[in-house]
């Protein structure tokens, strides 16, 4: 079983070394709303402009976000474009290690997008670069930063965007390097002659690369795992994962059947750099001994975050273990309140998106069927519901000794775990008043059993133009009469 939250505890305890072509992304925002009168080309008036690193730079970003550490290892030119790389490589100091060799000869390579706001389009981009294998004295210095890192890695990761940095003789180096100290390395591939990543322990094609560098057909699950097995021989390695886009990822292991995942269902913005976080999160898991089908999982999953976001984007732990783990294994981090300063901040999240707060209270000691009549049609009052719930003190001044049966975190637990309820606040008062005044809902929901002038906190709604709703309760239905069976 994959053990996702026991990974995510350990990810400060993982280094990985990333070796490939650096490279800096600038997108360019804004709205086309003309055809320039000297040309027959758009116009696009610049709204704002993002800088980023991307290449290997984007791989050591989304390591370093994940909460792991990384070396890396690339080359720049002497430019300034070259200088912003290094300064946002170095303003992760406590997670990214960079090791750069300065080439003179060559450009940083920039990749410059246009991109239009409205329709989330990319117009055009431009490239500076400098597509030839590095000098011979470059690639020795590439080779002695890689070499001297192996040994305190988990992983390598080779992020190959032809643009010189991975030339055979870096690649060889590494590779027979990482065999001798029984390292992991993933390669992000390019070209058609993925021979030249002999020994890699997983590759990561997408499907068209899969296809031209085996000649082989992929187009079918079947031809897939065919090509994949195809290029475990060639590169001598252990397993190929297969990207597809929206139809998920295909795993190739030596030896074992292969297994498909398919993509999470995403409204996809950007896919810029996704191939940079599938390896990224590979590796990491990979560093933390998770076998093959774990890292996969857990590459799928981060994928499926970044391609929802703008540009070249990376993912944090948070956002990865919310997205691989059930949501009721997420209810009491997202929806028990911890303190006055969380629920602020929730709140105006909430108002900022225009939603429809609710509120309704209780004790909720032993829930039942008419707890559960009262919180669902206060759920259909509003867009998000905040329970307020009774200190353990509050209930036992309510409720007397003996009450109350459960402890508030044990009620808040449950009440979380209810899909109806959006927020749980525990309230030390004989009543929610305060609780209220600082809520400021909009819909104020208890039962029946109580007219609009005995809720608590009704002239407090009403004052801001909010309604007080009341549910129609279950008959028969009591905590105390529970109590008392017992």
């Amino acid at each position: 079983m994959f053990d996702v939250a026991k990974y995510l505890s350990e990810l400060g305890g993982a280094t990985v070394l990333c070796i490939g072509d650096l490279m800096l992304d600038t997108y360019v925002y804004g709205e086309v709303t003309r055809v320039s009168p000297e040309a027959p080309a758009l116009v696009i008036a610049v709204k704002r402009e993002d800088v980023v690193i991307g290449g290997a730079g984007n791989v050591a970003h989304n390591i370093a976000s994940l909460g792991a550490r990384c070396v890396c290892v690339g080359v720049v030119g002497d430019d300034d474009a070259g200088r912003t790389l290094e300064k946002a490589l170095a303003a992760q100091a406590g997670l990214i290690e960079s090791c750069l060799v300065v080439d003179p000869s060559r450009p940083t390579t920039r990749k410059m997008r246009f991109v239009s706001e409205h329709f989330s389009t990319h117009l055009l981009r431009a490239d500076w670069e400098l597509a030839k294998p590095v000098s011979p004295k470059v690639e020795k210095d590439v080779i002695a930063f890689a070499l001297a890192a192996l040994p305190r890695v988990g992983a390598v990761i080779l992020s190959d965007y032809i643009k010189g940095v991975l030339t055979p003789g870096v690649i060889r180096a590494v590779m027979i390097e990482a065999e001798k100290l029984g390292k992991p390395v993933v390669v992000d591939p390019k070209g058609t002659d993925f021979s030249i990543y002999r020994g890699a322990t997983m590759i990561t094609p997408n499907r068209k690369e899969l296809s031209d560098s085996t000649r082989s057909p992929a187009g079918t699950e079947r031809e897939i795992a065919s090509a994949a097995a195809t290029l475990i021989e060639i590169v001598d390695g252990k397993a190929v994962l297969v990207t597809q886009s929206e139809d998920g990822m295909t795993l190739v292991v030596r030896g074992f059947p292969p297994v498909h995942v398919p993509a999470y269902p995403v409204r996809v913005l950007d896919v810029s750099g996704a191939g940079d976080t599938v390896v990224a999160t590979l590796a990491v898991m990979l560093a933390l001994d998770a076998d093959y089908e774990e890292a996969m999982r857990a590459a799928n999953a981060a994928a499926s975050v970044v391609v929802g976001k703008r540009g070249t984007a990376t993912i944090s732990a948070a956002e990865l273990r919310d997205r691989i783990l059930p949501a009721a294994t997420l209810t009491s981090e997202h929806k028990i309140v911890p303190d006055a300063k969380a629920l602020v901040r929730r709140l105006a999240a909430w108002r900022a998106e225009g939603l429809r707060i609710g509120f309704t209270n209780g004790c909720f000691d032993l829930l039942h069927p008419g707890h559960i009549k009262v919180l669902n049609g206060a759920r259909a009052a509003c867009d998000r519901l905040v329970v307020g719930l009774n200190s353990d003190g509050s209930v036992r001044r309510l409720k007397g000794e003996g009450r109350p049966v459960q402890d508030q975190n044990a009620r808040s637990e449950v009440l979380a775990a209810l899909e109806a309820v959006d927020l749980v606040v525990v309230f030390d008062e004989d009543t929610p008043l305060e609780l209220i005044k600082r809520v400021r809902p909009k819909v104020l929901v208890k039962g029946a059993d109580y007219s609009v002038d005995q809720v608590v906190g009704h002239d407090v709604v009403e004052a801001e133009g909010g309604e007080v709703v009341l549910i129609d309760i279950l008959p028969g239905y009591s905590t105390t009469r529970l109590v008392g069976r017992g």
